[in-house]
């Protein structure tokens, strides 16, 4: 059985994690180690059985508590070089596997693959890692804009953990300062709701069983807005899986995951 688990998702941290048969690998640390242990026994999930830390990219809310955890718990971290070498002065005694464009690492029983995404940051990857018996998790934010290199990766995926990171209306009539909402809605930036129920739209396919939209804004964006905005497009597309929105502040109760190859999940939108 394979499981996800959404530990948290915004930007002040996020932190997930995919588990089959006792052993996980967690994408992303950004909180404090023992935050991710609070939040992880909330959940359900024994940080005992992580076998890697793979981080999409240096920023804090996705990396700050990579190293001590990955100490703690005597694990490798799995980076981008230039992820890496923003983040080794921090990662003192914290052993690194490379993680390259477009190649594999294999962690357990998962195969990790990464590609690069647009986002303002050293070597940003979005990632899909592969379980045994053929589920295939994507988990892509701070994104920026979909490019070909993401749009290719997420094909032909299970599930997949997706930025829904704000709303054009409530971006545009923010408080922040023109030049910060440049930035938010650029290539550098984050993805809209729109975006990605455009981008969901284009990799559905019938064996595309459970959708997380994640790293919501909390100035321009709220879970309402998003799901509002990714359901219908997603229904048109012929989604019969589950939709659901991380939480900033508590994970989402664990998401079984499996290989929808003849199984029809019920409409839960």
């Amino acid at each position: 059985m394979t499981t996800l688990y959404v530990l948290g998702s915004g930007s002040r941290g996020n932190c997930c994690a995919l588990e089959h048969d006792g052993s996980a690998v967690l994408i992303d640390a950004g909180f404090s180690p023992k935050e991710i242990e609070r939040r992880a026994e909330t959940a359900g999930l024994a940080l005992g059985s992580v076998g890697a830390i793979v981080l999409t990219h240096e920023h804090g809310d996705h990396a700050c508590g990579a190293g001590r955890l990955a100490r703690r718990l005597g694990v490798p971290v799995l980076t981008a070089p230039g992820t890496w070498t923003r983040l080794a002065p921090r990662m003192r005694d914290t052993e690194h596997r490379e993680l390259g464009f477009c190649a594999q690492a294999e962690v357990g029983p998962f195969t990790v693959t990464a590609c690069p995404t647009s986002h303002d940051a050293a070597e940003p990857l979005a990632l899909v890692v592969a379980a045994v018996g053929g589920v295939r998790v994507g988990v892509a934010y701070d994104l920026g804009r979909p490019t070909a290199a993401v749009r290719y990766l997420l094909r032909n995926l299970t599930a997949i953990v997706l930025e829904a990171n704000h709303d054009d209306v409530l971006l545009r009539t923010s408080g922040y300062p023109p030049v910060v909402q440049r930035r938010i809605a650029g290539s550098g930036g984050h993805l809209s709701n729109r975006a990605a129920a455009e981008l969901l739209a284009e990799v559905h396919h019938p064996g595309l069983g459970v959708v997380v939209l994640a790293h919501l804004s909390r100035q321009c964006n709220t879970a309402e807005d998003a799901r509002a905005t990714v359901a219908p497009t997603l229904r048109r597309a012929g989604f019969v899986g589950t939709l659901h929105v991380a939480d900033q502040d508590e994970p989402l109760a664990p998401i079984a995951v499996v290989s929808q190859a003849g199984v029809q999940l019920r409409l839960a939108l």
